[in-house]
């Protein structure tokens, strides 16, 4: 069983499969349990853990009655979430990311205050959620 992963939900899901299909398994090893471009769901898992789901937002919004509210904010906003990948190398990584859609967020950093030999780089994908690739 499952105990907590992010469900993101996103409104370029073809676009967001394609770029976490090609990242996911060369960054955590993740596999592609169930899911294809079209969606509207796609799991990956690590271990037959969940790592990461994505679900179509008018999916979502049409189980929750929903679909009459706007996608995403007008204006620009700070992020209200961030997903977390701890990776091997945080100078790499990235590139992976932008080659399959990322656009970059900020470069890799060592972040001291963060923690001991933090080192992270930030990145949207395609739907444009934030991503921290972070080592140790």
């Amino acid at each position: 069983m499952d105990a907590l992963y992010p469900r993101l939900l996103v409104t370029r899901f073809a676009e967001c499969f394609a770029f976490y299909r090609a990242i996911l398994p060369p960054l955590t090893g993740a596999a592609l349990v169930k899911g294809a471009p079209e969606g509207p769901y796609a799991n990956w898992d690590v271990a037959d853990q969940a790592l990461l789901v994505l679900f179509a937002r008018s999916a979502m919004a049409a189980t929750l009655g929903t679909t009459g509210l706007p996608a995403r904010p007008t204006a620009p906003a700070q992020d209200p979430a961030m997903l977390v990948l701890r990776v091997d190398d945080v100078d790499a990584a990235p590139d992976l990311c932008l080659r399959h859609g990322g656009t970059p967020a900020a470069p890799a950093t060592d972040r001291p205050d963060w923690g001991p030999d933090l080192r992270t780089a930030h990145l949207r994908d395609p739907d444009g959620h934030l991503i921290e690739l972070q080592s140790y």
